[in-house]
């Protein structure tokens, strides 16, 4: 496996965000409570994360390890204060509606933990690529479990996609016809509880892979 493919493989999979490193957990309960406002969250982050990287790599030989983490910190305190600005302007609607939570970005232990963790040790390439694999990654775990708590609350799969995101997204809005959802999904605790059966979905999936690996002969026993 090249380098690359391993880096996509632990971002998307192996080191997930949220299901495997259980990380950002703050937006991952608040924000998904549809799969329009995980992707837009996701995507925020992904951007924060790939840029903060490929900084992080270009001046790691030139910042102190003393000083290393404030500036780590400025560095991605600068970049999501660009972010909130430019989905104020350029998508309004899903700004006002993840509000607060696009400025904690800068508190998200996924992006100073793969600044400290790849980028401060690896080029820049490597980690823009560890960026992107990470932030999809976290991205799709958000929007999956917004479509699944959006689905079972609600009944809509991407509600309201164009308005948040842009007409270019309206063919993503789906209604279920005849299902009205159940509340408790929407609510706190059915973020709980969706992420908690997917985690155990993970696991076992995992286990049986890891089992039917091992009971596959070798190339030399064969």
């Amino acid at each position: 496996m090249s380098e690359n493919s391993k880096i996509f493989k632990d971002g998307l999979w192996e080191q997930n965000v949220v299901f495997a490193q259980m990380l950002a957990l703050c937006p991952t309960m608040a924000v998904t409570t549809s799969g329009t406002n995980g992707l837009g969250m996701g995507l925020a982050t992904t951007a924060v994360l790939v840029v903060s990287n490929m900084l992080v790599s270009l001046i790691r030989q030139t910042v102190s390890s003393q000083v290393r983490i404030p500036v780590f910190v400025v560095l991605i305190a600068t970049l999501v204060t660009i972010v909130d600005l430019a989905m104020n302007a350029w998508v309004h609607e899903l700004y006002k509606v993840l509000g607060l939570f696009i400025a904690l970005i800068v508190v998200n232990c996924a992006i100073l933990g793969r600044a400290e963790a790849f980028a401060v040790k690896n080029g820049i390439l490597a980690s823009a690529v560890d960026g992107i694999a990470m932030g999809l990654g976290f991205t799709g775990a958000l929007t999956l479990i917004g479509l699944i708590r959006e689905f079972l609350g609600a009944g809509t799969l991407f509600a309201q996609a164009s308005q948040l995101l842009g007409p270019a997204f309206a063919f993503l809005e789906v209604q279920v016809p005849g299902y009205g959802g159940a509340l408790l999904m929407i609510l706190p605790p059915g973020a709980f509880a969706v992420l908690g059966f997917l985690l155990a979905g993970k696991r076992l999936l995992e286990r049986r892979l890891a089992e039917r690996a091992a009971a596959r002969p070798s190339p030399a026993t064969a």
